[in-house]
């Protein structure tokens, strides 16, 4: 007798919206590296290349060479970091990480070459190139971090030292920032270098900007005898949601609530008059929230 076949189970179904959120998603991501990467390659031919400010990383010695024996700035960039990113496949990020960071290095150092000689020097005065020139560079850094990818350099150096000797990643790259500028004061002078800090520092707090976005949400905590009545006056007031932590007093050790909540910061006013109108007395924690995704706040798919 022939032996029945099972029924074979069904296939799950591959979720295609789900397949091209994710492929869209990616999409979206290497069209950010190469936005931020040129961003960044503008940066130096409008305003640090020609006043001869030298970035803290392979970019600074890039543009040393370029000074010394003329060699192209975004060429030589590139060249540099091609062994950096092979390392850094290897051991320091893996193949998802590499791509994505010599996209960067690649739009940045294309960028840096082809728009040289079509763009004249915008401004000579050190407070315009300082102030727009970081700006500028930590625009285009930001949005290159903020999908996932590097603008190769330094940051490669640090990962394959923390890899290979554990040493921190902040200690190497502020190593290496001292090291190409004290370079860059022996070769262009201390001023030139002074002014290359001041880039570095206005970039910093411009990629953090990107990374985290305006503060434009503040979060509560909330200790009161009327925890109930706040809770209740928030989320039908306000409309905003609120998270019950259980806390003990410091020096009673009696148990109470800490109620959490989130608001936008047009609505810190409100909020404050609503637990004074019910406890005058509630202890109120404000404090600046960078990002609130969720429910009520930006969703997470547009982060």
């Amino acid at each position: 007798m022939k032996r029945k076949q099972r029924p074979r189970a069904p296939r799950p179904r591959r979720d295609r919206r789900a397949l091209a959120r994710q492929v869209r998603q990616v999409a979206l991501d290497y069209l950010t590296i190469i936005v931020g990467g040129m961003l960044v390659g503008a940066a130096a031919d409008l305003f640090l290349i020609p006043n001869r400010l030298v970035p803290a990383g392979v970019a600074g010695i890039s543009t040393m060479l370029h000074y010394l024996v003329g060699t192209p700035v975004g060429l030589v960039t590139f060249l540099i970091n091609v062994p950096l990113f092979l390392a850094g496949i290897k051991w320091a990020g893996g193949l998802r990480w590499g791509l994505r960071t010599i996209v960067g290095v690649a739009a940045m150092s294309a960028t840096i070459d082809l728009l040289a000689p079509h763009v004249p020097q915008i401004t000579s005065d050190p407070l315009l190139y300082t102030l727009y020139g970081g700006l500028l560079d930590g625009l285009g850094v930001g949005l290159v971090f903020r999908a996932g990818g590097t603008t190769g350099g330094v940051d490669i150096i640090a990962r394959l030292v923390h890899h290979f000797w554990g040493v921190k990643l902040g200690h190497t790259l502020l190593a290496t920032a001292v090291l190409v500028l004290g370079l860059a004061a022996l070769i262009f002078g201390v001023q030139p270098a002074l002014y290359a800090l001041l880039v570095a520092y206005v970039s910093s707090r411009v990629v953090d900007l990107v990374q985290e976005g305006l503060s434009q949400s503040r979060a509560a905590f909330i200790i009161s005898q009327q925890p109930e009545a706040i809770k209740t006056a928030i989320l039908s007031h306000l409309g905003r949601g609120v998270t019950i932590l259980q806390g003990a007093g410091g020096y009673t050790a009696q148990p109470r609530p800490v109620l959490l909540c989130a608001v936008a910061q047009s609505e810190v006013s409100r909020l404050k008059r609503l637990i004074h109108e019910l406890d005058p007395e509630a202890f109120v924690i404000l404090f600046n929230a960078s990002e609130v995704l969720g429910q009520g706040f930006k969703g997470l798919a547009s982060h």
